[in-house]
């Protein structure tokens, strides 16, 4: 027989303290239950549909996509099913989305009787569940206010208009307000023209240009030249992500924030931190910031916030908002009743202190099992992260070790220059299977010998 993860509810009470942010869902919390299933009959003919999409998706689809050939049709808890009945472990959660895993029973029950009531309605009126999620993030955050995107990419299109008109609102009399920004190198912020501008990757953006000008880009981390250039007053904003996704897991140093910080507050510019990737409980934190003790002027926030539905969202202080009038930016979709539900049951759950404290655990056990098991091989240079965001940097290209993962049914992702293994697996992953995980990764790790 095998077996697959489910999850049901428990109630945790949580402490009264008024220092103590608490969800509004009464501290419910996700819990992993073994349920036996009907293992696959081997007599059974075996299924074509995955070579069937495949071939199909070569014929209809933009290729935009260098896809691994799998195709994934359904999922549950932490694990991941193709057509045929293969079973793998999610530690992916689709590019660190699926923080609740796959199925969990109060997100479903949460979309589907929004569904059953009201599931769109555009900006021009009211919904309750928009302002209800909204409530929640100003409550759990250094924000006073929030506008919702459909995308992390959106809502950083959004953080740098309302940089460039918090400088003219702030500055009426100046004919040349500030409308610079500054990035980093190995940067990641988006596709669409504006976050395109601000990622550093040359390829990303050298068959699009010319991008949105006024963008440098500084070594990430070097104090020094951030603040040479911010206290020359033409910067409207400074970007950076706390911790590097998509650039190969490189997390911030307190200094570096906190220097940044005081060069904003000192020159007039605004400190705008993404989170898409790793906030919203990834790190163990709710937000990753928080770890460094610095707060920023616009915090964006994507991925992982409803679940696996849509959404983006730019959180700012009242100062931020008080420059931003009717008609300076929206979204017909945005904000949707049925995302904000969705997202509703997924931040009530993260923001529970013992869910973010067993992040946490999970994320330095993990760590620690893969710097054991993988820390020996002359091909893994770092294990580095903070909860359960975490890089493997490799001498070599991560893709050989990757696809022999996959081949052993791990799913795993490659960042920074395609040499390092990233792992954001679900936040409700078990110890045992993150076991299982750095298990098959030591046991694929011969698959870098054959590299060049």
């Amino acid at each position: 027989m095998g077996s697959l993860q489910l999850f049901h509810s428990i109630s945790v009470s949580v402490s009264k303290a008024t220092n103590v942010r608490r969800p509004l869902n009464k501290g419910r919390v996700g819990a992993c239950l073994n349920v036996d299933v009907e293992a696959p009959n081997p007599l059974k003919p075996k299924s074509n549909r995955s070579k069937v999409v495949i071939e199909e998706e070569g014929r209809v689809l933009v290729g935009t996509y260098a896809r691994a050939p799998v195709v994934l049709s359904s999922g549950k808890g932490c694990k991941l099913y193709d057509p045929e009945g293969r079973e793998f472990l999610d530690c992916a959660a689709g590019i660190a989305v699926n923080a609740l895993g796959h199925g969990d029973p109060d997100w479903i029950r949460a979309i589907t009787e929004q569904a059953n009531v009201l599931t769109h309605v555009s900006n021009a009126y009211y919904s309750i569940p928009q302002v209800e999620l909204a409530k929640r993030l100003v409550a759990n955050s250094f924000a006073d206010r929030v506008f919702f995107t459909n995308s992390g990419t959106e809502a950083n299109e959004a953080a740098i208009k309302f940089s460039r008109k918090f400088q003219r609102f702030n500055h009426p009399d100046n004919e040349q307000p500030a409308t610079d920004f500054i990035s980093f190198t190995n940067s990641f912020h988006g596709r669409t023209m504006g976050s395109l501008a601000l990622t550093s990757k040359a390829h990303y953006r050298s068959p699009f240009e010319p991008v949105m000008p006024g963008v440098t880009f500084l070594e990430y981390g070097n104090i020094q030249a951030a603040k040479d250039l911010i206290k020359l007053g033409k910067i409207a904003a400074v970007f950076v992500e706390p911790i590097q996704g998509e650039g190969g897991i490189y997390s911030a140093t307190k200094e570096f924030l906190q220097a940044l910080r005081k060069a904003c507050d000192d020159a007039g510019s605004l400190l705008v931190f993404d989170e898409v990737q790793c906030g919203l409980g990834r790190t163990g934190y709710l937000w990753a910031h928080e770890a460094y003790g610095v707060s920023p002027d616009i915090m964006t926030l994507a991925k992982p916030l409803a679940g696996g539905l849509p959404i983006g969202a730019a959180l700012v202080t009242e100062r931020v908002s008080s420059a931003i009038v009717h008609g300076d930016h929206g979204s017909t979709f945005a904000g949707s009743p049925l995302v904000c539900a969705a997202a509703i049951a997924v931040l009530d759950k993260i923001a529970n202190p013992s869910f973010l404290s067993s992040v946490s655990k999970k994320g330095y056990y993990f760590k620690e099992l893969l710097t054991e098991q993988l820390g020996g091989n002359p091909h893994v240079k770092e294990v580095r992260g903070l909860g359960l965001i975490i890089g493997i940097e490799l001498d070599v290209s991560a893709s050989p070790l990757v696809d022999a993962c996959r081949d052993s049914s791990l799913i795993v992702l490659t960042a920074g220059k395609g040499n390092v293994v990233r792992l954001v697996p679900p936040l409700i992953i078990s110890e045992k299977e993150l076991e299982h995980a750095a298990e098959i990764l030591h046991g694929c790790l011969p698959a870098l010998d054959s590299v060049n």
